[in-house]
């Protein structure tokens, strides 16, 4: 039997490798929830990047708006607060319900970062949670408010409420007029506090931070959400 000649092996390994690179850039494109480099839509999914994409918009106001903007979103941008370190350029109020729930009350706006964070959380946490254990879907979220310039209680560093890139969720309405709350249905051995810990674990890895009535008592009413500019790695207790 003749031996197979050296360049016929060579075709065809050049042939695998071309045939397995068309592959992966097929692969490429069809997933760009996965590749840091491409460019955030609210159409995509959740993928390995997403959380990298949405701490970037935290450092870069023209890309976060322009991602609204190619969703049609409809919001209003508020006026550049504070400086320095308390200097909220981001500052956004969504004009409907279809990313996020209304906002009660409806004056808090946060940051267009951790807004863009929240249209995710409304859509693959927020409202499958609340069609499973409740069967319909929640219509506003009550919240303590986003832009406050001040440290980290009990720290040095600045809060990133600071800059309005966080926002304190304290209750869910749903659309029979059921109200959750942090303060009244965390503890409470019912479906209510399974909702509201099944939330918080959908925050983890969304959110840069998550914090709930598990981490102290100075957020006992309220989930703690915040965008900082980290990447590689969240907090969620």
């Amino acid at each position: 039997m003749k031996s197979v000649r050296p360049y016929l092996i060579w075709f065809g390994v050049a042939v695998l490798l071309a045939l397995g690179a068309i592959r992966g850039m097929q692969w490429v494109a069809d997933h760009p929830e996965h590749i840091p480099t491409a460019r955030f839509e609210f159409s995509h999914p959740q993928g390995w990047a997403t959380h990298r994409k949405l701490a970037g918009f935290a450092r870069d106001d023209a890309a976060c708006f322009a991602a609204f903007d190619r969703a049609r979103a409809g919001y209003e941008r508020r006026p550049v607060v504070g400086t320095g370190v308390c200097r909220a350029s981001q500052r956004m109020v969504l004009t409907g319900n279809r990313l996020v729930p209304t906002m009660r009350p409806a004056n808090a706006a946060p940051g267009c970062a951790v807004t863009a964070a929240m249209a995710l959380w409304t859509r693959d946490v927020v409202q499958p949670l609340a069609q499973k254990h409740f069967g319909q879907k929640v219509v506003a979220l009550e919240n303590l408010g986003s832009y406050n310039c001040r440290k980290i209680a009990g720290e040095r560093a600045q809060s990133q409420h600071s800059t309005a890139n966080a926002i304190d969720i304290s209750a869910f309405v749903l659309a029979d007029g059921t109200r959750i709350s942090l303060i009244n249905d965390w503890t409470d051995p019912d479906v209510r506090r399974d909702f509201l810990h099944d939330v918080r674990d959908g925050s983890c890895g969304l959110f840069s931070t998550a914090l709930s009535p598990d981490y102290n008592r100075a957020h006992a009413d309220h989930f703690h959400l915040d965008m900082a500019a980290r990447t590689g790695w969240s907090v969620c207790r």
